[in-house]
């Protein structure tokens, strides 16, 4: 099954796709996994992202569609795959159409209010990555990571500014995809406040069909 995941930040997108990674035995593909790969690997493609990086320039999508299409040919991709991150703008989603057929867009529905409460909520231990939430996921004492004692950190694109950042960028660049699949009829509206089970049985129930 070849799926994109489609959705503000905070819908949940990587959660919910850690779970139908599993149940449908594809990879979840995050293209910020995918610079981080590369980077690591010191691929050439990840020394061309690295370059672009350190210059301070955003990655072109030429480079971007280059690795999606690279991770496309790996084995674990033979069933399928979920994108996450990928495509963000009209011209990646052609890319992408001239490189694989799509089953599904799913797309995450969240409204402003609760993704502003479920960022700004985060909370991380430096030294560990380990995420709580005030209000979802508390630590036992409050403002303190749980196993090393730290205090907890809020990162700077979770403050309350940088989200709204963030929300207007996703508007201005990723909403027109949620058109144009729309007209090509293979997206599916979900409803993203509930828990992540019951969002991936919803998610389930629509693919089923």
């Amino acid at each position: 099954m070849n799926l994109v995941f489609l959705g503000p930040p905070g819908a949940g997108k990587g959660t919910i796709a850690t779970i139908a990674k599993e149940f449908y035995d594809i990879p979840h593909i995050s293209t910020g996994d995918l610079f981080r790969y590369n980077i690591k690997n010191d691929t050439v493609l990840g020394k061309e992202v690295k370059a672009i990086l350190a210059s301070g320039d955003l990655v072109p999508d030429s480079v971007t569609i280059k690795m999606v299409e690279d991770r496309f040919t790996k084995d674990d991709c033979k069933n399928g795959f979920i994108l996450d991150g990928f495509p963000r703008t009209i011209f990646q989603a052609e890319a992408l159409k001239e490189m694989k057929e799509l089953d599904a867009v799913v797309n995450f529905i969240l409204d402003r209010e609760e993704i502003i409460k479920r960022l700004s909520g985060r909370r991380m231990c430096k030294s560990t990555g380990k995420i709580y939430h005030i209000i979802y996921n508390p630590p036992k004492i409050e403002g303190i990571d749980d196993e090393t004692g730290e205090a907890l950190i809020q990162r700077e694109d979770d403050k309350k500014e940088a989200i709204l950042n963030r929300l207007d960028v996703y508007a201005t660049q990723t909403e027109p995809l949620i058109s144009y699949y729309r007209e090509k009829g293979i997206i599916v509206d979900i409803d993203a406040s509930k828990s992540p089970e019951e969002v991936f049985a919803s998610v389930k129930k629509a693919l089923a069909k």
